[in-house]
């Protein structure tokens, strides 16, 4: 179960990596459409799985891997934003969310005659 501490810092950083991904989406991201929908942090603060929904791309392998080479400069950006706010700024691990198609694929399922 997670903390009253946990669930603030990763509201924090789901806003404020939302914030970064959205100013940054031109210059570093190639125009992707990138959503923050989860984030869950580790008890001690220290490390955070950040998952992505990534929308209006031709490759989204290729968005996702770009992510994470930047993920050094994205924690920086990060900690410029919350640095008088937490202690630690947690390493970042992403993921992608694919919670979407996972429901369209059931959706069609039922929709699927007999």
């Amino acid at each position: 179960m997670e903390s009253v501490r946990q669930s603030k810092v990763a509201k924090l950083l789901q806003k404020e990596l939302a914030e970064l991904f959205r100013a940054n989406s031109k210059t570093l991201f190639n125009g992707g459409f990138i959503t923050v929908t989860v984030v869950r942090i580790s008890t001690d603060l220290s490390s955070a799985k950040v998952y992505l929904s990534i929308m209006a791309t031709q490759d989204v392998n290729a968005l996702f891997n770009h992510i994470n080479e930047q993920k050094t400069h994205i924690r920086k950006l990060l900690g410029n934003a919350i640095g008088k706010q937490v202690r630690i700024i947690p390493e970042l691990q992403f993921y992608i969310d694919d919670s979407y198609d996972y429901a369209e694929k059931i959706n069609a399922l039922f929709n699927k005659p007999i």
